[in-house]
């Protein structure tokens, strides 16, 4: 009986442990592949049942992988002022010598994501960041979010995640997005309102709000009642090769097409015209004409840098070790 509780205690344990740092998991695979189940079993005293599922999550990432992540890093960060003068808001360094676009980069390398593009305007040349693929968008003052985007069209083909430059995310994060199973998701923060209490240099009218409907947007924008929206957009998302191919197509028939109702002189959904639409115009798009748009809900774990007030909070939850 004591043998028993002994057994089951164990197992318990092993449940609780959890594996993010991906070399961990690939060296319990490689392990695996070598020495077969058992033996691995007992090098990292773990159960095998649970080393199953290890290998069978890190076989997943190696083809999740292969997808690109683009950088969208063109905007002058006017917000920052003097910090920003001479520097892309990105390369502010927010510790000892790691900008913010370079921490981003880290962190995306340690979920095993490693092709990276960034698509760069103001001040392009101060971009020195060795192996990643660079798009330009020269044009970064007479366009907005999604166009910028679209100068890095080459690198979606085969699936692609998003981000903004501007902002810092945990490694969680970007784990759980890497793991959505949906062709098309975006990380969305229920719990918005506590970072709004002492966040006064950034209203709460200019966040990028959602409304939910079984797990699927329904909704998106920055004018809307926040109160009978849902949680608030953080900057990450996530298309398959499906997906990709849908945003694609829908953004070439909206900016191209002569006879649609968005042309460069018209409203695209909150934003004046297609040309200076954001992120969030594109999705409620693809939302109005059918296709499903997820949330992967995330707690924390992020902070979007749009002025000083933003800066000095998240570097001092890096400095505490909260990020």
């Amino acid at each position: 009986m004591r043998s028993k509780i002994v057994l089951i205690n164990s197992v318990r344990k092993m449940a609780k442990r959890k594996y993010t740092d991906i070399e961990k998991i690939k060296a319990i695979y490689e392990s695996v592949k070598k020495n077969g189940y058992k033996k691995t079993s007992e090098i990292f005293d773990e159960h095998i049942s649970l080393l199953e599922r290890i290998v069978m999550r890190y076989q997943n990432n190696i083809v999740d992988n292969k997808m690109k992540v683009i950088i969208i890093a063109a905007g002058m960060g006017s917000r920052l002022k003097e910090m920003t003068k001479y520097l892309p808001k990105p390369l502010v360094e927010i510790e000892e010598n790691k900008s913010l676009i370079e921490r981003e980069i880290e962190t995306l390398h340690k979920v095993g994501l490693n092709d990276i593009a960034i698509v760069r305007g103001y001040q392009k040349d101060k971009f020195t960041i060795k192996n990643v693929e660079y798009y330009d968008n020269d044009v970064y003052t007479e366009n907005n979010i999604l166009e910028s985007l679209f100068f890095a069209e080459d690198a979606m083909e085969d699936g692609f995640i998003c981000t903004y430059a501007d902002s810092i995310f945990s490694q969680e994060i970007f784990q759980k997005i890497l793991d959505a199973p949906y062709d098309m998701c975006i990380g969305v923060e229920p719990d918005w309102r506590k970072r709004y209490a002492k966040r006064d240099e950034h209203p709460t009218d200019e966040a990028e709000l959602v409304k939910l409907e079984d797990g699927k947007i329904t909704s998106i924008s920055k004018f809307c009642n926040p109160d009978t929206y849902d949680g608030e957009f953080i900057g990450v998302a996530k298309f398959t090769k499906k997906g990709a191919e849908i945003l694609r197509r829908n953004y070439h028939r909206a900016r191209e097409s002569k006879t649609c109702r968005f042309e460069d002189h018209q409203r695209f959904h909150d934003a004046v015209s297609i040309r200076k639409a954001y992120l969030t115009d594109m999705f409620q798009e693809l939302i109005d004409r059918g296709y499903p748009i997820h949330a992967v809900k995330v707690n924390h774990g992020w902070v979007e840098i749009d002025t000083q007030q933003d800066f000095d909070y998240a570097k001092k939850l890096i400095e505490n070790g909260e990020l």
